[in-house]
């Protein structure tokens, strides 16, 4: 697991994405942008975050960033997701958890006394030279996606 801090350079990805096709890190060099990790798609918060980054998409898109989402979901699940949600963010598909892994977001978790591992919900934003600008924790979904915007619109300022 990476110890990645502010300032640091985010790892790069290439990974599966809804719609086919594949996206990169590098994709995205020279603008902007905002990954979030979350669990599982079609869960109530994941869900939730989804469709506020969605509602959000236009106001990012002109402060110039982007959004992906990342879960271990397939590309099928996430075509599936975004049909359902009318969701307008990309969405990676880390199926093998290497990504995850690398952004230290794979992480042991308890729920009702078990133990398993899962996706703890974290939201990194990269700047526009892909070092990390931000990074919020164990994200609790209602205003994150307003939070997130706040701080791209504080990077361009």
């Amino acid at each position: 697991m990476a110890d990645l801090g502010i300032g640091s350079s985010a790892p790069e990805f290439d990974l599966p994405r809804d719609g086919g096709g594949r996206i990169k890190l590098s994709d995205f060099k020279g603008k902007p942008l905002v990954l979030f990790f979350y669990p599982k798609d079609d869960t109530s918060g994941c869900t939730a975050e989804s469709i506020a980054f969605t509602a959000l998409a236009e106001q990012f898109a002109k402060a110039g960033a982007t959004i992906v989402g990342m879960s271990p979901d397939s590309a099928q699940c996430h075509d599936r997701f975004i049909k359902k949600h009318n969701l307008s963010v990309i969405l990676a598909a880390d199926e093998e958890k290497t990504t995850l892994e690398a952004y230290g977001v794979w992480k042991k978790k308890s729920m009702y006394g078990r133990i398993f591992m899962g996706v703890e919900r974290t939201t990194f934003l990269i700047r526009a030279d892909g070092t990390i600008a931000t990074i919020w924790q164990k994200v609790k979904v209602p205003g994150h996606a307003e939070a997130v915007l706040a701080a791209v619109k504080s990077l361009a300022g």
